[in-house]
């Protein structure tokens, strides 16, 4: 497993993606005291994860939402839409938790509270394709730090959401 020594916001930076059964991936997170909420573990039993067994390296970097030109915020998908514009592209739907294995440093949230409706402060967004179009299940996952510890965590939204110019998304760099 690699660990990337850096902050997310020194971009681009390269992550390995896939390689790990859902039973070993569920156990690298565990062992590393990587923490999930049950969204997240919504997401880990999701089919996309059972044909994980293949590795690929991915280059990817950090935009806020205003970075993609839209500075008053957008939903979802405006976001998305935007990004790929840039040439940005979405990361593979099981990066999530590799990314989290990868960067070991992230500055910690100031603002302990877990969910508000709202991406939370100092989280990193993984821009992904969503696995279904139900607004009740997930998303997709987002990167955190809270009291010295590592979170894994799954949001839902509906595309009526409005995305804050500041939130922060990580995003899969055009080879």
């Amino acid at each position: 497993m690699n660990n990337i020594d850096v902050r997310l916001d020194s971009d681009p930076f390269e992550v390995t993606v896939g390689g790990l059964s859902r039973h070993d991936l569920k156990s690298e997170l565990s062992s590393r005291q990587i923490h999930l909420n049950a969204q997240a573990q919504i997401l880990l039993d999701d089919a996309v994860f059972d044909d994980a067994n293949t590795q690929h390296v991915i280059t990817v970097v950090v935009r806020n939402v205003s970075d993609l030109g839209l500075p008053h915020g957008a939903t979802l998908s405006q976001i998305f839409d935007a990004a790929q514009g840039l040439g940005l592209k979405l990361c593979p739907p099981t990066s999530g938790p590799y990314l989290r294995l990868a960067v070991t440093k992230q500055e910690g949230s100031t603002d302990p509270v877990m969910s508000r409706g709202r991406a939370p402060e100092g989280s990193y967004t993984v821009a992904a394709q969503t696995l279904r179009d139900d607004d009740e299940y997930p998303k997709g996952f987002y990167l955190r730090a809270v009291n010295g510890q590592s979170w894994l965590r799954a949001y839902r939204c509906d595309d009526t959401h409005i995305w804050s110019p500041d939130d922060q998304f990580i995003f899969r760099q055009h080879p």
